[in-house]
């Protein structure tokens, strides 16, 4: 058997090392040779889900770090270079929510396969590619398959892991691969331009991908939910899918190019609301929506995934303009900026991987969420005062350290929270909902910080400060704006801890008599076929008993 690729065997030996299962000492010896076994696949299964997921996450900075040798070599023109990154992205943030829907009805281990089939074909498409049209459409691809591998990754750990410390310590990995993989990647970007060329950063994929794909057929289960075969809603789908394409679109081309006030980044803004409107619309008289509006239902997944979408605003756009304040004001090369977000990694995935599990469960997931905002805040904030002659160790190591620790207690916690309240047969949508959130939020803070650093530095260029002054004071900006979409997202958190209002004596009567008759209420002349709650597997009532680890 070949050797295998150096860079996701070794990132799985790390994340094997560092969050193996542990039995606790007061166990019995033979149950734990009875539940060894299972116990380890469950693990190694996650490490196969997340190097998937890696894989993906790597993609996008690692493509963005190529895009200089990928114009000289095929000659894009700069407005025509950015399609490279926004086909991708209109794909992927396309898709998220109806490839989760589609995990529930299909079983997610066929969905997470043929996501990972598509992305590394399509990967080995864009490393052969010649023209800039092959690579285009293979990138739109490519985003398909991603979208497909990663919307089901997030409901497959909840249900593999159902007990709600190894679920805080399996989301701890997740979410630890699906933050620090970014800066990971301009780490892997910058050695694979500079020491071969940009072919190879789509090439690596291939060997990753089929490893991946050898484990995943061994080691995962076929996870169709109860309930699942309901909910497929073709027009439901073609709205969702509709929205959001367009709704990103407009994010990454019209709105970059000709800005926030302009007649087609408005209209094509507005088409994409209407449509949303009209998803809603369909999902709320369809007979078997594709998203049941129940999930919305609950505070805590739509708190959460509020504060996921402002919390990565604020963080992606930083990520992106604090590596061109490096890039263009410090003078780094691509390895140097790599290697100056490496910190952000190490703080970060010492939290998500050793320390998550045990915060959540000692405080709770809601009372994170402040604490972690805050140090996200902090570092922003510090990052906004950062001078043109900046020293790396005084100015920006503590920001990167601060970042690291407000992310790494913060994600894992806002996950956890985001997949607490909901179903079975809503796993797989919730965990869309989740990366489409997060997909979406970090769209539009990039556009938002981007534009107006851009707006900010041109116009001090214009009254004729220096340009590393200029650029310098417009990335302030966009960091003050960063920080201030996360204390909007520190705000609703503080909601979240709000008491729930409790039941009165006439709605419990009514939940008890719904329960005794097979979930249907009272009064109601709805079947269990006729698509009721006891059609579409158990019901939520568990989910909303006090779960420890909120």
């Amino acid at each position: 058997m070949g050797s295998p690729p150096r860079t996701l065997p070794a990132w799985a030996i790390f994340l094997s090392i560092l969050n193996f299962y542990e039995i606790d000492e007061d166990d019995d010896e033979g149950d734990v040779e009875m539940t060894s076994t299972a116990d380890r696949n469950r693990w190694l299964a996650l490490y196969v889900l997340c190097t998937g997921v890696l894989m993906i996450v790597l993609d996008v900075t690692v493509v963005n770090v190529a895009l200089p040798s990928i114009q000289t070599d095929l000659g894009f023109s700069g407005s025509g270079l950015a399609w490279v990154v926004n086909a991708y992205l209109i794909a992927f943030g396309g898709l998220l929510l109806l490839a989760g829907r589609i995990g529930d009805l299909v079983g997610h281990k066929r969905v997470f396969l043929g996501g990972l089939v598509v992305f590394t074909l399509a990967s080995l498409v864009c490393g052969l590619a010649e023209s800039q049209t092959v690579l285009v459409v293979a990138r739109f691809v490519q985003g398909a398959g991603g979208a497909a591998t990663s919307a089901v990754v997030l409901g497959m750990i909840v249900t593999m892991f159902p007990e709600k410390s190894e679920q805080a310590r399996a989301i701890g990995v997740y979410g630890f691969v699906a933050s620090a993989g970014g800066s990971i990647g301009l780490l892997a970007g910058g050695v694979l331009t500079q020491a071969i060329d940009w072919h190879w950063i789509f090439f690596i994929n291939v060997p990753i991908g089929l490893v991946t794909g050898i484990f995943a057929l061994r080691l995962l289960e076929d996870m169709r939910m109860p309930g699942a075969g309901k909910g497929a809603d073709l027009p439901g789908a073609a709205l969702i899918v509709s929205s959001l394409m367009l709704g990103v679109y407009t994010i990454v081309s019209p709105a970059a190019e000709k800005g926030w006030g302009s007649a087609t980044t408005l209209l094509l803004a507005a088409g994409s609301l209407v449509l949303l409107v009209l998803f809603l619309w369909r999902e709320a008289v369809a007979r078997e929506p594709l998203m049941p509006l129940r999930l919305f239902r609950s505070r805590d997944t739509a708190g959460a995934n509020a504060i996921q979408a402002l919390v990565v605003a604020g963080m992606f756009g930083t990520f992106f303009l604090g590596s061109l304040y490096l890039q263009r004001v410090q003078h780094y090369d691509p390895l140097k900026i790599g290697f100056a977000f490496l910190p952000t990694t190490l703080v970060m995935g010492t939290l998500s991987l050793r320390y998550s599990e045990r915060l959540i469960m000692r405080f709770g997931a809601r009372n994170l969420l402040v604490p972690g905002m805050a140090l996200v805040g902090a570092g922003l904030l510090l990052f906004a005062r950062v001078p043109v002659h900046g020293h790396y160790y005084s100015d920006v190591l503590p920001v990167m350290l601060l970042l690291g620790a407000g992310v790494g207690s913060t994600f894992p916690a806002l996950m956890t929270l985001a997949m607490s309240d909901v179903a079975p047969q809503d796993a797989g949508l919730a965990s869309g909902l989740v990366n489409t959130s997060a997909q979406v939020g970090g769209a539009l803070g990039l556009a938002v910080l981007a534009t107006s650093a851009s707006t900010h530095s041109s116009s001090l260029t214009k009254a004729g400060k220096p340009l590393a002054d200029a650029l310098t004071s417009g990335y302030h900006i966009a960091f003050v704006i960063g920080a201030g979409l996360v204390g909007l997202a520190i705000v609703i958190s503080l909601l979240l801890r709000a008491p729930r209002r409790v039941p009165s004596q006439a709605e419990d009567a009514v939940a008890e008599a719904t329960e005794a008759s097979g979930g249907i209420a009272p009064g109601s002349q709805e079947s269990p076929a006729q698509g009721s709650p006891a059609s579409q597997g158990p019901p939520q009532a568990s989910a909303q008993e006090p779960i420890e680890a909120r």
